[in-house]
């Protein structure tokens, strides 16, 4: 049985699974005193949490005469797991009604387009955004940010940061008694707190830290979002061998998916855009070739549309291809403007 389906209220399930709890073995060997720290809830709500999941594993066992075979799970369970997960916004309403509410957790999703089209603003909005709380909707999660451009800019984070929290203050759902206690937690230093930066030089270093994530995310089981900024970089020049390359990058495409599948959490890998010789002409496509594009589970493609940015999606198992517009603005990612002017990258 899966955390989703404990009888349990909403809100104690969306904090469980949000630190990790997605099943009932990983909650087996917790005292309620530890738990009550990892979700934040009392030590009372703990102990009739742990008390309800291990009933629920006594009736798991023994169901039909024999428990079940390591690693099994039922296609209705998945379904239910994914519908309990929040999505991570993207703050921009038409971008995250295309993405079924906003980048899932759970898969790999790899967003490129041209060199000023807000590919690294979408990234540091999403590493402020999956820190909202999880009564608002958030994961109330933490962030790893993997730079390997140099692109990174921690101004520009505490700027989103600051408007993540403004608009958090400004909506219906948070006008309530216990506001207070929640802007005090969702001050922007903390959300730069929450958010591990990771600036790396070569491709060497990028493998390396890859095999480490498994490691550092096991330490810090709340992260629920890992950015690459961007994938590429590193692996478009000083390769002769591109057998080799191949081999690297399949190695590490593998270890995020895993990373994402096992701590149920985003990856979001962000990529540039190369030229590709198709039938007479040259036409603009995402770098790394055809084959890579196997390695994420959704592909959203940035692009220009007049004066206007516009996110199609152009490969997904579960979301249809659609495009949708968005604004880069000084608060970050937001609804498309009509007045919207291409102006010069933040």
């Amino acid at each position: 049985m899966e955390v989703g389906r404990l009888p349990i209220s909403a809100s104690q399930r969306g904090k469980l699974i949000s630190a990790g709890y997605t099943t009932l073995s990983s909650l087996s060997s917790l005292s309620p005193s530890v738990l009550a720290r990892e979700v934040n809830v009392s030590d009372t709500e703990a102990a009739q949490i742990l008390k309800v999941a291990s009933h629920g594993s006594r009736l798991d066992g023994s169901e039909g005469g024999c428990a079940t075979i390591n690693g099994a799970q039922t296609a209705w369970d998945m379904l239910h797991e994914e519908e309990m997960f929040p999505r991570i916004t993207t703050s921009c309403v038409d971008l995250d009604n295309i993405l079924g509410g906003g980048i899932n957790c759970k898969e790999v999703t790899e967003i490129g387009g041209v060199p000023g089209i807000g590919k690294t603003q979408l990234g540091i909005q999403l590493a402020v955004n999956v820190q909202i709380p999880v009564d608002y909707g958030g994961l109330g999660g933490k962030a790893i940010y993997i730079d390997t451009e140099g692109s990174f800019m921690v101004e520009r984070a505490l700027q989103i940061a600051e408007a993540c929290i403004e608009d958090m203050s400004e909506s219906d759902g948070l006008l309530r008694k216990d506001f207070k206690a929640c802007q005090l937690k969702m001050h922007p230093n903390n959300i730069l707190e929450n958010l591990f930066y990771f600036r790396v030089c070569s491709y060497t270093e990028q493998i390396a830290l890859t095999n480490y994530l498994e490691k550092f995310i096991s330490e810090h089981k709340d992260v629920k979002i890992v950015i690459v900024d961007s994938v590429t970089f590193h692996f478009r020049q000083d390769f002769d061998d591109m057998a080799l390359r191949t081999r690297l990058l399949s190695g590490m495409a593998l270890k995020l998916m895993k990373l994402a599948k096992v701590f149920s959490l985003a990856v979001v890998l962000l990529n540039q855009v190369t030229n590709k010789y198709t039938e007479g002409s040259f036409q603009l496509t995402l770098a790394l070739g055809d084959s890579w594009s196997h390695s994420c589970t959704n592909r959203v493609i940035l692009y220009w549309n007049g004066n206007e940015r516009y996110a199609y999606i152009d490969k997904s198992p579960s979301l249809r291809s659609a495009s949708a517009p968005y604004s880069v603005t000084s608060k970050g990612i937001r609804n498309s403007a009509s007045n919207c002017k291409r102006i010069k990258m933040m």
